[in-house]
Protein backbone atom coordinates (compact mmCIF):
# COMPACT_ATOMS: atom_id res chain seq x y z
CA UNK A 1 0.00 0.00 0.00
CA UNK A 2 1.25 3.29 -1.06
CA UNK A 3 1.03 6.07 1.78
CA UNK A 4 -0.34 9.52 0.52
CA UNK A 5 2.49 11.94 0.10
CA UNK A 6 1.03 13.90 2.77
CA UNK A 7 1.79 11.47 4.96
CA UNK A 8 5.57 11.19 4.05
CA UNK A 9 5.89 14.99 3.15
CA UNK A 10 9.40 16.20 4.05
CA UNK A 11 9.31 19.06 6.77
CA UNK A 12 10.55 22.40 6.36
CA UNK A 13 13.58 22.59 8.29
CA UNK A 14 15.43 26.26 9.11
CA UNK A 15 18.92 26.50 7.87
CA UNK A 16 21.69 25.76 9.99
CA UNK A 17 23.99 28.67 8.20
CA UNK A 18 23.26 32.05 6.10
CA UNK A 19 21.40 31.34 3.28
CA UNK A 20 23.74 33.74 1.59
CA UNK A 21 27.12 32.58 2.26
CA UNK A 22 28.47 31.68 -1.11
CA UNK A 23 32.11 31.31 -0.84
CA UNK A 24 32.29 30.81 -5.06
CA UNK A 25 30.49 34.12 -5.08
CA UNK A 26 29.48 35.72 -8.94
CA UNK A 27 30.11 32.10 -9.74
CA UNK A 28 27.80 30.48 -7.61
CA UNK A 29 25.54 28.04 -9.44
CA UNK A 30 23.12 27.76 -6.47
CA UNK A 31 23.82 23.82 -6.23
CA UNK A 32 22.74 24.52 -2.11
CA UNK A 33 25.42 22.95 -0.51
CA UNK A 34 26.14 26.48 1.12
CA UNK A 35 22.65 26.43 2.70
CA UNK A 36 23.73 23.40 4.78
CA UNK A 37 26.03 22.21 7.92
CA UNK A 38 28.32 21.47 4.48
CA UNK A 39 29.13 24.42 3.75
CA UNK A 40 32.28 24.11 6.04
CA UNK A 41 33.35 21.44 2.88
CA UNK A 42 32.13 23.91 0.15
CA UNK A 43 35.96 24.89 -0.22
CA UNK A 44 36.88 21.77 -1.70
CA UNK A 45 32.79 20.51 -3.00
CA UNK A 46 32.72 23.56 -4.92
CA UNK A 47 33.48 22.58 -8.89
CA UNK A 48 33.99 26.57 -9.02
CA UNK A 49 36.36 26.91 -6.11
CA UNK A 50 38.08 23.52 -6.72
CA UNK A 51 38.23 21.58 -9.77
CA UNK A 52 38.84 18.15 -8.98
CA UNK A 53 36.78 16.19 -11.15
CA UNK A 54 39.41 13.48 -12.31
CA UNK A 55 40.00 12.92 -8.74
CA UNK A 56 36.54 11.93 -8.14
CA UNK A 57 35.97 9.70 -11.28
CA UNK A 58 38.45 7.49 -10.02
CA UNK A 59 36.59 7.45 -6.71
CA UNK A 60 33.21 7.09 -8.38
CA UNK A 61 34.22 5.07 -10.95
CA UNK A 62 37.57 2.99 -10.26
CA UNK A 63 39.48 5.65 -12.51
CA UNK A 64 39.88 8.35 -14.43
CA UNK A 65 38.58 8.92 -17.94
CA UNK A 66 41.57 7.70 -20.86
CA UNK A 67 42.28 10.78 -23.00
CA UNK A 68 43.79 8.58 -25.34
CA UNK A 69 39.93 7.22 -26.02
CA UNK A 70 38.11 9.54 -28.10
CA UNK A 71 34.93 8.33 -27.01
CA UNK A 72 35.78 8.59 -23.19
CA UNK A 73 37.45 11.81 -23.98
CA UNK A 74 34.17 13.18 -24.65
CA UNK A 75 31.90 11.06 -22.73
CA UNK A 76 33.81 10.40 -19.64
CA UNK A 77 34.45 6.99 -18.10
CA UNK A 78 31.54 4.42 -19.43
CA UNK A 79 31.01 0.71 -19.92
CA UNK A 80 27.78 1.26 -21.86
CA UNK A 81 25.98 3.70 -23.86
CA UNK A 82 22.48 3.22 -25.50
CA UNK A 83 19.59 5.35 -27.59
CA UNK A 84 16.40 4.66 -26.20
CA UNK A 85 12.60 5.15 -25.05
CA UNK A 86 10.11 3.73 -22.47
CA UNK A 87 7.57 1.77 -24.82
CA UNK A 88 4.79 3.35 -22.98
CA UNK A 89 5.59 7.30 -22.90
CA UNK A 90 4.84 8.23 -19.20
CA UNK A 91 1.81 11.14 -18.97
CA UNK A 92 3.00 14.48 -18.67
CA UNK A 93 6.62 13.59 -18.18
CA UNK A 94 9.33 16.04 -20.97
CA UNK A 95 10.47 13.05 -22.97
CA UNK A 96 9.36 9.30 -22.40
CA UNK A 97 9.67 9.42 -18.80
CA UNK A 98 12.73 7.44 -18.59
CA UNK A 99 14.58 9.09 -15.10
CA UNK A 100 10.54 9.43 -13.52
CA UNK A 101 10.25 5.94 -14.00
CA UNK A 102 13.13 4.26 -12.80
CA UNK A 103 13.25 6.71 -9.17
CA UNK A 104 9.49 5.41 -8.88
CA UNK A 105 10.95 2.04 -9.41
CA UNK A 106 13.92 2.13 -6.95
CA UNK A 107 11.41 3.28 -4.43
CA UNK A 108 8.91 0.15 -5.31
CA UNK A 109 11.76 -2.12 -5.31
CA UNK A 110 13.41 -1.35 -1.90
CA UNK A 111 16.49 -0.16 -3.28
CA UNK A 112 16.27 2.98 -2.02
CA UNK A 113 14.14 4.91 1.12
CA UNK A 114 14.20 8.18 -0.42
CA UNK A 115 14.84 10.05 -3.96
CA UNK A 116 16.78 13.64 -4.10
CA UNK A 117 14.63 14.98 -6.53
CA UNK A 118 12.74 18.53 -7.70
CA UNK A 119 9.27 19.85 -7.45
CA UNK A 120 8.24 22.93 -8.74
CA UNK A 121 7.31 25.74 -6.65
CA UNK A 122 3.34 26.36 -6.08
CA UNK A 123 3.64 29.69 -7.46
CA UNK A 124 5.91 29.33 -10.52
CA UNK A 125 6.41 26.37 -12.47
CA UNK A 126 9.97 27.29 -13.21
CA UNK A 127 11.22 27.88 -9.75
CA UNK A 128 12.30 24.53 -8.23
CA UNK A 129 11.37 23.20 -4.52
CA UNK A 130 14.14 20.25 -4.05
CA UNK A 131 12.38 16.96 -2.00
CA UNK A 132 13.30 14.08 -0.73
CA UNK A 133 10.61 11.93 -2.23
CA UNK A 134 9.74 8.85 -0.38
CA UNK A 135 6.87 7.81 -2.73
CA UNK A 136 6.22 6.97 -6.22
CA UNK A 137 3.30 10.08 -6.38
CA UNK A 138 6.31 12.41 -4.65
CA UNK A 139 8.60 11.64 -7.38
CA UNK A 140 6.04 11.84 -10.20
CA UNK A 141 5.02 15.25 -8.99
CA UNK A 142 8.82 16.29 -10.15
CA UNK A 143 8.59 15.59 -13.54
CA UNK A 144 9.64 17.88 -16.31
CA UNK A 145 12.83 19.71 -16.38
CA UNK A 146 13.37 22.86 -14.15
CA UNK A 147 15.82 25.09 -16.26
CA UNK A 148 16.35 27.26 -13.49
CA UNK A 149 19.75 27.04 -10.75
CA UNK A 150 18.28 24.51 -8.17
CA UNK A 151 19.82 24.16 -4.98
CA UNK A 152 19.34 20.42 -4.92
CA UNK A 153 21.95 20.17 -1.98
CA UNK A 154 19.55 22.34 0.50
CA UNK A 155 18.02 19.07 1.91
CA UNK A 156 21.32 17.36 2.95
CA UNK A 157 20.73 18.04 6.49
CA UNK A 158 17.15 16.46 6.23
CA UNK A 159 18.57 12.94 5.52
CA UNK A 160 20.14 11.95 8.90
CA UNK A 161 17.08 13.71 10.51
CA UNK A 162 14.52 11.53 8.09
CA UNK A 163 16.28 8.04 9.01
CA UNK A 164 17.26 7.75 5.42
CA UNK A 165 20.19 5.69 4.87
CA UNK A 166 19.78 4.79 1.00
CA UNK A 167 19.54 7.29 -1.21
CA UNK A 168 18.86 8.16 -5.31
CA UNK A 169 20.34 11.36 -5.63
CA UNK A 170 18.88 13.42 -9.20
CA UNK A 171 21.42 15.84 -10.31
CA UNK A 172 23.52 17.52 -12.76
CA UNK A 173 27.22 18.04 -12.87
CA UNK A 174 28.10 20.72 -10.75
CA UNK A 175 25.46 19.30 -7.57
CA UNK A 176 27.30 15.88 -8.24
CA UNK A 177 30.48 17.29 -8.03
CA UNK A 178 29.92 19.10 -4.54
CA UNK A 179 27.57 15.43 -3.72
CA UNK A 180 30.68 13.25 -4.56
CA UNK A 181 33.03 15.03 -2.47
CA UNK A 182 30.45 15.42 0.85
CA UNK A 183 28.85 11.94 0.46
CA UNK A 184 31.09 10.19 3.19
CA UNK A 185 30.05 12.39 5.39
CA UNK A 186 26.50 11.96 5.08
CA UNK A 187 26.23 8.51 7.00
CA UNK A 188 24.51 7.05 4.02
CA UNK A 189 25.03 3.45 3.65
CA UNK A 190 23.77 3.38 -0.39
CA UNK A 191 24.54 6.34 -2.53
CA UNK A 192 22.55 5.92 -6.27
CA UNK A 193 23.67 8.87 -8.35
CA UNK A 194 21.36 9.41 -11.53
CA UNK A 195 22.53 12.28 -13.73
CA UNK A 196 21.10 14.55 -16.77
CA UNK A 197 23.36 16.56 -19.02
CA UNK A 198 22.98 20.11 -18.12
CA UNK A 199 24.37 23.19 -19.87
CA UNK A 200 23.23 27.21 -19.80
CA UNK A 201 21.50 27.20 -16.72
CA UNK A 202 19.94 30.67 -15.56
CA UNK A 203 18.25 32.62 -13.14
CA UNK A 204 14.86 32.96 -12.47
CA UNK A 205 15.44 36.65 -14.25
CA UNK A 206 17.40 35.49 -16.76
CA UNK A 207 15.03 32.42 -17.62
CA UNK A 208 12.16 35.51 -18.06
CA UNK A 209 14.52 37.07 -19.88
CA UNK A 210 15.41 34.69 -22.60
CA UNK A 211 11.79 33.86 -22.40
CA UNK A 212 10.78 37.21 -23.19
CA UNK A 213 13.15 37.43 -26.08
CA UNK A 214 13.18 34.16 -27.81
CA UNK A 215 9.27 32.44 -27.52
CA UNK A 216 6.18 34.19 -29.38
CA UNK A 217 4.26 33.40 -25.77
CA UNK A 218 6.65 33.05 -22.62
CA UNK A 219 3.64 33.26 -20.17
CA UNK A 220 2.06 29.97 -21.43
CA UNK A 221 5.64 28.19 -21.99
CA UNK A 222 5.64 24.77 -19.59
CA UNK A 223 8.95 23.88 -21.12
CA UNK A 224 11.62 24.41 -23.54
CA UNK A 225 14.94 22.28 -24.90
CA UNK A 226 17.52 23.03 -27.25
CA UNK A 227 16.92 20.06 -29.84
CA UNK A 228 19.43 17.91 -32.01
CA UNK A 229 17.67 19.59 -35.19
CA UNK A 230 19.23 22.85 -34.06
CA UNK A 231 16.20 24.56 -32.57
CA UNK A 232 14.83 25.06 -29.33
CA UNK A 233 11.67 23.60 -29.07
CA UNK A 234 9.19 25.09 -26.44
CA UNK A 235 6.00 23.31 -25.39
CA UNK A 236 2.96 25.23 -24.79
CA UNK A 237 0.51 25.02 -22.43
CA UNK A 238 -2.15 24.62 -25.07
CA UNK A 239 0.16 21.52 -26.06
CA UNK A 240 1.12 23.25 -29.45
CA UNK A 241 5.17 23.35 -29.91
CA UNK A 242 6.85 26.38 -31.57
CA UNK A 243 10.30 26.06 -32.74
CA UNK A 244 12.99 28.98 -32.59
CA UNK A 245 16.08 27.93 -35.03
CA UNK A 246 19.50 28.20 -33.19
CA UNK A 247 21.36 30.74 -35.29
CA UNK A 248 18.17 33.33 -34.95
CA UNK A 249 18.21 34.06 -31.22
CA UNK A 250 18.84 37.29 -30.40
CA UNK A 251 22.73 36.70 -29.46
CA UNK A 252 23.62 40.30 -28.31
CA UNK A 253 20.95 40.49 -26.01
CA UNK A 254 21.30 37.05 -24.42
CA UNK A 255 25.33 36.51 -24.14
CA UNK A 256 24.50 37.84 -20.50
CA UNK A 257 21.59 35.56 -19.34
CA UNK A 258 23.59 32.58 -18.58
CA UNK A 259 25.06 32.08 -15.11
CA UNK A 260 28.67 32.71 -14.85
CA UNK A 261 28.90 29.44 -12.81
CA UNK A 262 27.36 27.89 -16.37
CA UNK A 263 29.86 29.84 -18.47
CA UNK A 264 32.73 28.36 -16.57
CA UNK A 265 31.32 24.77 -16.39
CA UNK A 266 33.32 21.97 -18.38
CA UNK A 267 31.16 18.91 -16.58
CA UNK A 268 28.56 19.34 -19.52
CA UNK A 269 28.20 15.15 -19.89
CA UNK A 270 27.97 14.52 -15.79
CA UNK A 271 30.63 12.64 -15.79
CA UNK A 272 30.61 11.51 -12.09
CA UNK A 273 26.89 10.19 -12.35
CA UNK A 274 26.69 6.10 -12.33
CA UNK A 275 23.96 6.60 -15.04
CA UNK A 276 23.29 9.65 -17.32
CA UNK A 277 19.96 9.65 -18.83
CA UNK A 278 19.53 13.30 -21.37
CA UNK A 279 19.10 13.26 -25.12
CA UNK A 280 22.47 15.06 -26.81
CA UNK A 281 23.88 11.51 -28.37
CA UNK A 282 20.56 10.59 -29.81
CA UNK A 283 18.61 11.30 -32.45
CA UNK A 284 15.81 13.27 -32.28
CA UNK A 285 12.55 11.52 -30.57
CA UNK A 286 14.80 9.38 -28.42
CA UNK A 287 16.70 9.43 -25.19
CA UNK A 288 20.80 9.06 -24.32
CA UNK A 289 21.76 6.86 -21.68
CA UNK A 290 25.43 6.21 -20.56
CA UNK A 291 25.87 3.52 -18.11
CA UNK A 292 29.33 4.61 -15.87
CA UNK A 293 29.95 1.95 -13.18
CA UNK A 294 28.24 -0.93 -11.92
CA UNK A 295 25.72 1.10 -9.65
CA UNK A 296 25.06 2.63 -13.07
CA UNK A 297 24.23 -1.14 -14.75
CA UNK A 298 22.20 -1.69 -11.90
CA UNK A 299 19.99 0.96 -12.46
CA UNK A 300 19.68 0.45 -16.36
CA UNK A 301 18.44 -3.19 -15.86
CA UNK A 302 16.10 -1.95 -13.31
CA UNK A 303 14.20 -0.47 -16.16
CA UNK A 304 15.71 -2.07 -19.62
CA UNK A 305 12.66 -3.84 -19.97
CA UNK A 306 10.53 -0.96 -20.56
CA UNK A 307 12.53 0.24 -22.84
CA UNK A 308 12.75 0.18 -26.69
CA UNK A 309 16.07 0.85 -28.12
CA UNK A 310 17.28 1.90 -31.37
CA UNK A 311 21.07 2.54 -32.99
CA UNK A 312 23.32 5.18 -31.85
CA UNK A 313 24.21 7.13 -34.72
CA UNK A 314 28.05 8.97 -35.47
CA UNK A 315 27.81 11.18 -38.63
CA UNK A 316 28.64 13.96 -40.21
CA UNK A 317 31.91 16.56 -39.11
CA UNK A 318 31.38 18.70 -36.73
CA UNK A 319 34.45 21.06 -37.18
CA UNK A 320 33.68 23.18 -39.16
CA UNK A 321 29.77 24.22 -38.25
CA UNK A 322 31.64 24.59 -34.25
CA UNK A 323 34.47 27.41 -35.80
CA UNK A 324 31.98 29.29 -37.42
CA UNK A 325 29.06 29.06 -34.50
CA UNK A 326 32.40 30.33 -31.89
CA UNK A 327 32.36 33.54 -34.56
CA UNK A 328 28.98 34.03 -34.24
CA UNK A 329 28.76 33.64 -30.71
CA UNK A 330 31.49 35.88 -29.78
CA UNK A 331 30.54 38.29 -31.57
CA UNK A 332 27.16 38.72 -30.73
CA UNK A 333 25.39 38.32 -34.41
CA UNK A 334 22.04 37.83 -35.20
CA UNK A 335 21.01 37.05 -38.52
CA UNK A 336 17.18 37.23 -39.59
CA UNK A 337 14.74 34.71 -39.09
CA UNK A 338 14.00 33.39 -42.46
CA UNK A 339 17.68 33.09 -43.20
CA UNK A 340 18.26 31.23 -39.70
CA UNK A 341 15.67 29.01 -40.58
CA UNK A 342 16.97 28.05 -43.89
CA UNK A 343 20.87 27.42 -42.42
CA UNK A 344 18.99 25.12 -39.72
CA UNK A 345 17.29 23.42 -42.84
CA UNK A 346 20.69 22.39 -44.19
CA UNK A 347 22.60 21.97 -41.11
CA UNK A 348 20.23 19.79 -40.10
CA UNK A 349 20.37 17.40 -43.11
CA UNK A 350 24.18 17.28 -43.76
CA UNK A 351 25.41 18.45 -40.25
CA UNK A 352 26.41 16.44 -37.22
CA UNK A 353 23.88 13.64 -35.70
CA UNK A 354 23.86 11.08 -32.76
CA UNK A 355 27.20 11.29 -31.33
CA UNK A 356 28.70 13.97 -33.45
CA UNK A 357 25.98 16.25 -33.10
CA UNK A 358 27.09 15.65 -29.05
CA UNK A 359 30.37 16.63 -29.60
CA UNK A 360 29.29 19.41 -31.72
CA UNK A 361 27.46 20.93 -28.83
CA UNK A 362 30.23 20.04 -26.62
CA UNK A 363 33.03 21.51 -28.53
CA UNK A 364 31.22 24.80 -29.04
CA UNK A 365 30.39 25.20 -25.42
CA UNK A 366 33.82 24.53 -23.58
CA UNK A 367 35.52 26.96 -25.84
CA UNK A 368 32.54 29.61 -25.16
CA UNK A 369 33.25 28.54 -21.40
CA UNK A 370 37.39 28.26 -21.91
CA UNK A 371 37.16 32.22 -23.24
CA UNK A 372 34.77 33.38 -20.71
CA UNK A 373 37.08 31.98 -17.78
CA UNK A 374 40.13 33.46 -19.49
CA UNK A 375 38.77 36.55 -19.91
CA UNK A 376 37.23 36.86 -16.62
CA UNK A 377 39.36 34.81 -14.38
CA UNK A 378 42.68 34.68 -16.03
CA UNK A 379 44.63 33.71 -12.89
CA UNK A 380 42.22 30.36 -12.70
CA UNK A 381 42.53 28.89 -16.17
CA UNK A 382 44.91 26.67 -15.65
CA UNK A 383 43.79 25.03 -12.55
CA UNK A 384 39.81 25.25 -13.35
CA UNK A 385 39.55 23.81 -16.63
CA UNK A 386 39.99 20.03 -16.69
CA UNK A 387 42.55 18.22 -19.24
CA UNK A 388 39.94 16.94 -21.19
CA UNK A 389 38.71 20.05 -21.81
CA UNK A 390 41.97 21.67 -22.56
CA UNK A 391 42.40 18.91 -25.32
CA UNK A 392 38.89 19.69 -26.92
CA UNK A 393 39.48 23.31 -26.92
CA UNK A 394 42.95 23.02 -28.40
CA UNK A 395 41.47 21.95 -31.75
CA UNK A 396 39.95 25.03 -32.61
CA UNK A 397 41.20 28.51 -33.54
CA UNK A 398 40.12 31.16 -30.99
CA UNK A 399 39.38 34.68 -31.43
CA UNK A 400 41.43 36.79 -29.13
Amino acid sequence: MIESPQALAVPKKKLTVKPKNRPALAQCSECGLCDTSYLRFAKRACAFITQHIGELEARAHGRERDLTNPQELYFGVHSGMYAARRKVPLAGAQWSGIVSTLAVRALEAGWVDAVLCVQSDPNDRFTPRPILARTPAEVLASRVNKPTLSPNLSVLDEIPELGITRLLAIGVGCQIQALRTVQDQIGLKELYVLGTPCVDNVTRAGLQKFLDTTSRSPQTVIHYEFMQDFQVHFKHSDGTTEKVPFFGLNTKELKEVFAPSCLSCFDYVNGLADLVVGYMGATFGWQWLVVRNAKGQQLFDLIKDELEFTEILDQGDRHQAAQQGIALYDQGVTIPVWIARLLGLVVNRVGPKGLEYARFSIDSHFVRNYLYVKRNYPHRLEAHVPPYAKQIVAQYELPH
